[in-house]
């Protein structure tokens, strides 16, 4: 019996088939139960909310996440995270304006959280050449006029994603740069109800690829189609894209953070996967598991590191409650055995909404080098994490669980357990 709290929402996803390849989750019906006009209008009070905080007049923001939770628009995410060209400017006080890519103006019609969309001009060599200057000057101009009409008297503007040159120019008109992520990382961090039933639906789009990579991983199949089960579940369920491509089979397991290729699985391999997926309504479901390919049953050694990260995840999900700082969680977390110090994950809790978010919470040993203290929340929804594996060693166990923090504590979202153990 699993010693993590269950969610009430927590339960295995309702289906609309049983025939493989079709949806297994009503989507849309579930999408309708959220509003999604309360969904964005919380989030812009947030981010105004956390404006107001630090005295900031305005933001500027690029960052296509930080646009997602301020208006709830989105437009080629993954693409204007490397191609600047869309950004919102968002003040504490006067209309929020939309600057969209290209002929795009079209697509934050309905949006309650904007009020004016305009084309938006992109200081980028690939679009526009030589005539970069030209350009940064008629960004910047516009930037200007809003925050000489909206941005306060003090004209204190957050920013998350500026090139040197055009924020040279905001400087120059006697505008004061701020970092934007500070507000917005705060702003995302407790969770609003609709946040939590995307975040739901999400875990449960995961959970149905999680068992389907389950059922299919065969000796002879490569990395690359065992991933591509995650996607394609993914995609055909409204979900929107993946982080990153952390599965790994046999040898490939340990060190941790080697991505999928074409290595072929073996009978008798760990594998193991870490999800990092941008599902429905943009909200993600990180959830990590580990399982052994059919063909032959797990060595002891499999056992005993599953075990471990097992017993990891488990003791630090219990020991999670609100109000509870980081630097106390960190003192009385789980001790990672003197072995597997060396290649020990990053951090034992992070935060999860629209992507990876605050907040990070290091152990005790790791305070010094990158910690910070600060308080579990309710409404929070972070993220356990375990990896376990030697220097020398063979194989290594990656486990991760996602929950929300009630009042009672920690209640997982996933209603696929770690408890099943290594056996697929």
């Amino acid at each position: 019996m699993s010693r993590i709290r269950e969610s009430a929402a927590s339960r295995p996803p309702e289906t609309s088939s049983e025939h493989p390849g079709q949806l297994e989750i009503d989507i849309p019906g579930r999408l309708e139960r959220i509003d999604a006009r309360r969904l964005n209008t919380d989030r812009l009070a947030r981010v105004r909310e956390q404006l107001v905080r630090a005295d900031y007049g305005a933001a500027l923001l690029a960052d296509p996440l930080n646009i997602r939770y301020a208006t709830g628009t989105r437009n080629m995410q993954i693409w204007t995270m490397h191609a600047p060209g869309r950004y919102v400017f968002v003040p504490v006080d006067g209309p929020v304006v939309m600057f969209e890519f290209g002929t795009s103006l079209h697509l934050a019609d309905g949006f309650e959280t904007v009020d004016e969309v305009r084309p938006g001009t992109s200081p980028f060599y690939f679009l526009t050449g030589p005539r970069r200057p030209e350009k940064s000057e008629q960004w910047a101009r516009e930037v200007i006029e809003l925050m000489r009409a909206h941005g306060g008297t003090d004209q204190r503007l957050a920013v998350d994603r500026c090139e040197p040159w055009n924020a040279e120019l905001l400087v120059r008109a006697g505008i004061s740069l701020f970092d934007a992520q500070e507000p917005l990382e705060l702003a995302r961090m407790v969770k609003t109800p609709e946040e939590i039933q995307c975040l739901q639906l999400a875990v449960d789009v995961a959970d149905v690829a999680i068992r389907r990579m389950r059922e299919s991983v065969v000796p002879g199949m490569t990395e690359n189609q065992l991933w591509s089960i995650l996607h394609e579940t993914n995609i055909a369920h409204d979900g929107e894209w993946i982080e990153c491509r952390l599965l790994a089979s046999g040898p490939r397991t340990n060190p941790w953070f080697q991505e999928c290729g074409n290595r072929v699985i073996e009978a008798g391999d760990l594998v193991a996967f870490d999800t990092d997926m941008i599902g429905p309504a943009g909200y993600m479901a990180d959830l990590s598991r580990a399982f052994v390919c059919p063909g032959k049953p797990p060595t002891g050694e499999q056992r005993r590191l599953y075990e471990l990260a097992q017993e990891q995840v488990l003791t630090n999900v219990e020991l999670i409650q609100p109000g509870m700082s980081f630097a106390e969680f960190g003192a009385k977390c789980w001790a990672v055995p003197a072995e597997f110090v060396p290649r020990r994950y990053m951090m034992l809790v992070h935060g999860a909404g629209l992507a990876d978010e605050s907040p990070v919470v290091t152990c005790a040993a790791d305070r010094e080098q990158s910690g910070y203290d600060g308080v579990f929340e309710e409404g929070m929804v972070v993220c356990a994490e375990s990896f376990i594996g030697e220097v020398g060693g063979r194989e290594g166990v990656k486990l991760e669980e996602q929950v929300l923090i009630t009042a009672q504590g920690a209640v997982r979202l996933s209603s696929d357990s770690l408890d099943g153990g290594l056996v697929v």
